[in-house]
């Protein structure tokens, strides 16, 4: 048991460096956003495939709503990156857990608690620094994008929650082929140069493909606590590696809010292990 807790936490750091990884690549991809979301969705659909065997063609409304949401959260998340600054983009997209809470108590009838409200105000905080910034830096449209992103993750996580015994990996393989039928209109304008093939390669298969089949499998090995702690990797690496590579650099502003958004994040992860564990010892006695 203990080798397969280390298992799962080695698989999950990897799967959060490789997510960490977006912002560099995308914005290192010349073509447009709609083209890079596009692409890269159905070279990591083709790499999902590999691991998960044959597509399962029975869609309950569940499966429905997790592909949607699924498609809206990358599609979302790659124009974002493209508009506004990769920390922004990363950072306003970790507000989910607001979204998750509102609709856990409309969907899966969850409780919500003092705490839940008290982290979800901190991560609204924290939010509202990067339109501050953003409204004299003119990336206000790539903030609401990244904004809906963060939106359409929280409805991603309730729905995959629903399906978490029916195969939620189905959800993300369909998840990416819809994405890419969507942005087929809008593939016009793409130049063939090796920076941009290379760049859109890593992302489909490593970014996006094979971190979904690390992610997976170190769920069924690590703690709820643990698979929310440390996928909070991601948002911090991922400006660093555009700062490094392209010379990007966040505001004062984007890195207080980052902060307060990961803080949130962080307190909300701790206490929903908490109350789930007093529930589990509830139900026990």
């Amino acid at each position: 048991m203990n080798d397969n807790r280390q298992k799962g936490i080695f698989l999950l750091v990897g799967t959060a460096v490789l997510w960490s990884l977006g912002g560099v690549l995308i914005k290192g991809v010349t073509w447009n956003g709609t083209a890079v979301a596009g692409i890269r969705s159905i070279i990591a659909a083709c790499v999902i495939l590999c691991f998960m065997g044959k597509p399962n063609f029975k869609f309950t409304w569940p499966r429905i709503g997790a592909i949607v949401s699924y498609a809206a959260t990358v599609l979302l998340f790659v124009i974002a990156t493209k508009k506004t600054t990769a920390a922004n983009a990363i950072l306003l997209q970790y507000t989910a857990p607001i979204y998750t809470a509102i609709l856990g108590t409309w969907l899966l009838k969850e409780r919500v608690y003092k705490k839940d409200i008290t982290c979800i105000f901190i991560i609204f905080a924290g939010m509202i620094l990067f339109f501050i910034d953003s409204l004299k830096a003119g990336n206000i449209l790539g903030d609401l994008f990244a904004l809906l992103s963060g939106v359409s993750f929280g409805f991603m996580s309730v729905f995959m929650r629903i399906e978490k015994d029916n195969a939620p990996m189905q959800s993300v393989f369909w998840g990416n082929i819809l994405a890419f039928i969507i942005t087929i209109p809008f593939m016009g304008g793409i130049v063939i140069t090796v920076p941009s093939i290379i760049g859109i390669l890593l992302l489909g298969v490593f970014q996006l493909g094979l971190s979904y089949v690390l992610y997976s499998k170190a769920i069924k090995h690590v703690s709820a606590l643990e698979a929310v702690l440390i996928p909070i990797i991601e948002p911090i690496l991922n400006p660093i590696w555009v700062m490094l590579l392209q010379k990007e650099v966040p505001s004062l502003y984007a890195v207080i809010g980052g902060m307060i958004v990961i803080i949130g994040v962080t307190v909300r992860g701790m206490y929903t292990k908490e109350a789930a564990l007093i529930a589990d010892e509830t139900t026990r006695g």
